[in-house]
């Protein structure tokens, strides 16, 4: 399969060793490598979350992230590597030193890695092929998903499992990527991946950013029935539970993850009485 012609013209001007994208997702090959081993490929991307997909990889691969956002505080950044990394490795530039981010091996796409983005750099990415027994002109396709966070929308993947305060609650209202009202329908863990994930049927969903959450089809469901699932963290404990729930989070990499999960009539005792008193950061849509 020939490359598309932004990679065939990359190919063509080696000695330029920069590829085209789009401001969020790249996808390239490794045919230069095939004429200079030395070629690094560079790549630059301007978004807060796109995906790298690598063809025919060659030798290494240099990913530079640089969102042209001016009002974005991005501190921490997370990547999702894809099913078929198997056999490479990601290292992070620091100082013009290389630090290993993902090893080469196991089932990587089965974890997030997120490393700090402090200082005066740009976070940069390096994706390493690793010896490939056909020879230079391998079949696969190596890459992942990346996404740039702040402190809040980083505290989904890593939140500590103590129940929110007033505060956070009203906050969450304002925040959140999604929010839900229903119950816990299941809980199931896996101990590799250290988190549980929590089947929830929703009545009404307030709002989320993606599809995480779809309507529920069947002879016997309320035409206001979702499904969804929310992962959370393993130490956590979350255990199917009577009653219902306003559920409130983060989105990372098409997945929903557990923030604030008061229950609902809480809840509503906390804002109406941040709103009696003018506290409330936005409005929430009261039945």
């Amino acid at each position: 399969m020939w490359p598309n012609a932004i990679i065939f013209t990359c190919f063509l001007a080696l000695r330029l060793r920069h590829c085209a994208a789009d401001l969020c997702n790249w996808t390239g090959s490794g045919f230069a490598a095939a004429v200079d081993s030395r070629i690094v490929l560079q790549v630059r991307l301007r978004c807060t979350e796109g995906s790298v997909r690598w063809l025919y990889p060659g030798q290494a691969l240099r990913v530079v992230l640089e969102p042209n956002l001016s009002s974005s505080r991005r501190t921490t950044v997370c990547i999702k590597p894809s099913p078929s990394l198997g056999g490479g490795s990601v290292f992070v530039e620091r100082a013009g030193e290389l630090e290993l981010l993902v090893p080469d091996g196991g089932r990587p796409e089965r974890q997030v890695f997120c490393f700090r983005a402090d200082g005066p750099h740009r976070p940069a990415l390096y994706l390493q092929a690793g010896p490939q027994g056909d020879g230079v002109w391998s079949r696969r396709t190596m890459g992942f998903r990346y996404e740039l966070l702040g402190n809040r929308s980083h505290g989904g993947l890593r939140a500590s499992c103590q129940p929110c305060d007033d505060t956070e609650l009203l906050m969450a209202v304002c925040n959140s990527d999604f929010m839900v009202r229903g119950h816990i329908w299941n809980v199931s863990h896996d101990s590799e991946r250290q988190t549980s994930l929590v089947e929830v049927s929703a009545v009404r969903v307030y709002w989320q950013r993606s599809g995480v959450f779809e309507r529920h089809v069947s002879p016997s469901a309320s035409p206001r029935s979702w499904r969804g699932h929310i992962h959370a963290l393993l130490q956590c404990q979350v255990k199917p539970g009577d009653g219902e729930f306003l559920f409130t989070g983060s989105e990372h990499f098409g997945e929903a993850w557990l923030g604030c999960a008061p229950r609902y009539k809480d809840f509503l005792s906390v804002y109406q009485r941040a709103r009696t008193s003018r506290r409330n950061s936005c409005d929430f849509p009261l039945d």
